[in-house]
């Protein structure tokens, strides 16, 4: 296995560990694990559904997770993303990707200079520029905890 392809993998899991810890403790928002690894973890394995490619692949990239907010008025299907580097084109194409399986859709981004947090369209329309992590969602100073969690891992 390529030591590269190890490392984006594991700092994709710890992304989503942050995301998900991070969302928690915020309190705010009932939040369930929903990429394919979580509900279907041997269709990673399978190769022999040739007749029903589309939708498996469909299956392959669902969000990471759903998101209900406590007053149950919201849902967020979330793919969350490690990017060392913040790409606009990166996360266009993602964004893209995303939107047409699953729309609508958000994508979280953590990256070092902060968390990043948008709907799939917008991120489209302004050409793979995604908002920062608004304070309403989640405190600055909880951001600001789990932004040195983040740190940690990547030193």
């Amino acid at each position: 296995m390529d030591i590269d392809f190890s490392e984006s993998l594991i700092k994709g899991k710890i992304a989503e560990i942050i995301f998900d810890q991070m969302f928690r403790e915020a309190g705010k928002y009932t939040i369930i694990p929903f990429g394919y690894e979580s509900i279907v973890p041997e269709l990673s394995q399978c190769k022999k559904f040739s007749k029903a490619q589309k939708v498996i692949d469909t299956i392959r990239h669902s969000p990471d997770f759903v998101l209900i907010s406590k007053n149950e008025e919201s849902v967020y299907l979330v793919e969350v993303k490690y990017n060392s580097k913040f790409d606009e084109k990166r996360n266009k194409e993602l964004a893209i990707n995303q939107d047409k399986r699953w729309h609508p859709s958000w994508i979280f981004i953590a990256t070092l200079d902060g968390f990043y947090f948008d709907s799939c369209s917008k991120v489209i329309k302004n050409n793979g520029k995604v908002s920062k992590l608004e304070s309403w969602l989640i405190s600055k100073d909880l951001q600001h905890k789990y932004l040195e969690l983040l740190e940690k891992f990547e030193h």
